[in-house]
């Protein structure tokens, strides 16, 4: 069996229209810059209290949330205050990591102090408590 191409017949150059392929690609990288999350926060609502010397965040930090009736919550997770040491050795394993405790302006005083305590025990590099700005 033979195939023999006809040399004969003059193909007509293949053209190809990137408009689409480009209005494709600007539609995909809208949508994933509009659903990607940046900086992890907890799921727990905690009312901050005010500081005039309030600082940004930096963003490798591990974030615990105190609610006002004494709740601990890591990553929206209730953990308790047993789960804060466990949690800080296992996310400062590779690096120390700073810890930002975020406080409800009605949560004990206690509470924090205690949750602060665990964190440094763990082998948290800074321990911190978040405000909002004034």
């Amino acid at each position: 069996m033979r195939f023999r191409r006809n040399v004969a017949e003059a193909e007509e150059p293949i053209e190809l229209n990137l408009i689409p392929l480009i209005d494709v690609i600007m539609f995909l990288l809208i949508f994933f810059i509009s659903t990607t999350s940046f900086i992890e926060e907890p799921g727990v609502q905690v009312d901050k209290p005010q500081a005039a010397s309030a600082k940004l965040l930096e963003k490798n930090s591990i974030i615990f949330a105190v609610t006002s009736d004494g709740k601990i919550a890591y990553g929206g997770k209730e953990i308790g205050l047993g789960g804060v040491r466990p949690t800080v050795k296992r996310l400062c394993a590779k690096e120390p990591l700073p810890v930002v405790i975020q406080g409800d302006e009605n949560s004990r005083s206690g509470v924090l102090i205690r949750v602060i305590d665990e964190a440094k025990l763990g082998g948290a590099k800074d321990v911190s408590l978040a405000t909002g700005k004034s």
